[in-house]
């Protein structure tokens, strides 16, 4: 393994990959990606997640899929990603925002980047059953015929930094929200050799490099209603 943060190490297997958006924080941080608590307060995020819930506007996600080697097309596989996305209501969007630019100079001084633009904010629902499996968000694996990842093709360079706030707790915080969904990065160890797991809780945001050291799942969702809002930023 190398250590790439004091408590984290990733997997060499990435040291020996062509990873076009190669880019990782400060090595002295305790941890390679930043939460930022409280970023909106228990009953705020409760208010949100109400109005969410109201709209009734889902759709099932999709994923991204690259055909002739340039060609980005959408497509719903339900053994891949199964989640619901919605908008965040119009009403809700500038709050988000204005909290959001309380937030970025922090942001910006962890990763000594300038953000840039970002995209709209995605609403991410996910039920009893609903899971994505292991994915960069900036990047679409390439794998062999064992079906092991032996690669990575960036379809989205413009990603640089994800961000998601987390609407509802894993039940381990306060004995609401759900149970399972645990966001897990695959190719990130701690001095343990486990793989980082995190159980969020509701009106934190976490954030973390789009690039392929910072793949991720979420795992199936055992019971309850897991909902995150999502963005997408590119930085310089």
């Amino acid at each position: 393994m190398i250590q790439i943060s004091d408590e984290v190490f990733c997997d060499d297997f990435l040291a020996t990959c062509e990873i076009e958006n190669r880019l990782l924080p400060n090595p002295y941080y305790p941890y390679p990606y930043l939460i930022i608590e409280n970023f909106f307060n228990p009953q705020e995020m409760a208010t949100i997640t109400h109005a969410i819930q109201e709209q009734q506007d889902e759709v099932q996600a999709q994923i991204k899929s690259t055909l002739l080697n340039s060609v980005v097309v959408p497509s719903i596989d339900k053994e891949i990603r199964k989640t619901s996305l919605s908008k965040l209501p119009e009403c809700l969007e500038e709050y988000y925002r204005e909290r959001f630019l309380e937030h970025q100079p922090m942001i910006e001084n962890f990763y000594a980047m300038g953000l840039t633009n970002g995209t709209p904010p995605q609403v991410l629902s996910y039920y009893a059953g609903d899971f994505y499996i292991k994915h960069a968000d900036d990047s679409s694996e390439l794998v062999d015929k064992e079906g092991n990842t032996v690669g990575f093709n960036c379809v989205a360079p413009e990603r640089k930094i994800t961000t998601v706030l987390f609407g509802t707790s894993h039940i381990s915080h306060d004995g609401e929200g759900f149970e399972g969904g645990e966001l897990l990065f695959n190719y990130l160890y701690d001095s343990e050799g486990n793989q980082v797991t995190l159980c969020p809780k509701a009106g934190d945001m976490l954030v973390f490099l789009s690039n392929p050291f910072f793949s991720h799942e979420v795992k199936v969702v055992k019971s309850g209603y897991r909902l995150t809002i999502v963005q997408w930023h590119n930085a310089l």
